[in-house]
């Protein structure tokens, strides 16, 4: 299996740490990894490490599209963008999937300019799993449409429901649309259209759900306008780093509480791994014709490794001709 990953994509020192997670991943894992970036600091970066026999080969690219660009006027400048040749390969079919942590929207733009969608699919939709005591659920449109029609949070649902079942194995995954209010009635004309849609399906739709249960187990797919959903993950993300932060605060005030983290010392990793987003590695962006995968700016080599173990994931279990199946029926 070979998955290309942009080597340039990501915030301070991306390269380093791109390549790190991409080493990581060849020695751990029956994958060819296709580095794709700037020749010269990519060569360097893999200097740094042990590569012996991994199977991890380069492609040049002479730009890269910074985090804060313009996602659109960039991958329209930026012919030889690392994220663009990236996805060009995997529109030759060249590579069976692609991974970057590098500029989100450029990341989307690319996918959707150089990729056609499955076959019945309108939009992608970028999908991120939500911790919750009983595992992971699914909530997208985490972000890559800002403005959606009923069908295509109906499709989004579909998807959702394939991602589930195929990779966190869930039979007959249960799907709650996000609103105000549990009632049929609560929420804008949106979410009213597409409750009737999903009410009408073969897909186990369990209602509406609130935003206080997305971490309550009580739905394993949850589906919403990408606007709404960016803003719920980053709030997350925010909300968790802050409570981490205070916990730390607060348990180095007196030896009392240190002790106390030396003996709930398990506990704590434990709860750190459900939450770490480097424990997911990334999002994929679903409904494209090609497997995608988008990392965190911030990610880490560890974050990095277990993006393309999410990439060698959804070819395994060929998620896409799965959705592309589910769609047309």
């Amino acid at each position: 299996m070979r998955i290309a990953l942009d080597a340039m994509g990501g915030d301070n020192k991306a390269s380093e740490v791109n390549v790190e997670g991409a080493v990581l991943a060849a020695r751990e894992m029956d994958l060819e990894i296709v580095l794709v970036g700037d020749m010269a600091v990519m060569k360097r970066e893999l200097a740094r490490h042990e590569t012996g026999q991994l199977k991890i080969s380069l492609e040049g690219a002479s730009e890269v599209i910074g985090m804060d660009e313009s996602p659109i006027s960039a991958i329209r400048r930026k012919k030889d963008s690392s994220i663009t040749r990236a996805i060009g390969l995997l529109r030759d079919r060249k590579v069976e999937a692609v991974v970057s942590a590098g500029n989100t929207g450029a990341t989307v733009a690319a996918a959707k300019i150089y990729l056609a969608t499955i076959p019945g699919v309108d939009r992608a939709a970028i999908a991120t799993l939500m911790p919750t005591p009983a595992g992971p659920s699914v909530l997208l449109d985490a972000g890559a449409n800002v403005d959606s029609r009923p069908r295509n949070l109906y499709q989004f649902a579909v998807m959702g429901s394939i991602y589930a079942e195929d990779i966190l194995g869930r039979a007959e995954p249960r799907v709650g649309l996000l609103s105000i209010g549990h009632e049929k009635s609560k929420g804008n004309e949106l979410t009213k259209e597409v409750y009737r849609l999903l009410e009408d399906s073969s897909l186990n739709f369990r209602g509406n759900i609130e935003g206080r249960d997305i971490f309550s187990s009580q739905v394993d797919v949850i589906v919403c306008d990408g606007f709404i959903g960016n803003v719920v993950l980053k709030a997350c993300e925010s909300l968790a780093e802050t409570l981490e932060r205070s916990l730390r605060q607060e348990l180095k005030k007196s030896l009392r509480t240190k002790l106390g983290v030396l003996l709930s010392r398990k506990a704590y990793r434990n709860f750190q791994r459900k939450v770490d987003y480097a424990e997911r590695g990334g999002a994929p962006l679903l409904g494209v014709d090609g497997v995608c995968i988008i990392s965190h700016g911030g990610s880490s080599p560890k974050a990095i490794k277990n993006a393309l173990k999410v990439a060698s994931e959804f070819v395994k279990h060929r998620v896409n001709e799965h959705i592309g199946k589910a769609i047309a029926e």
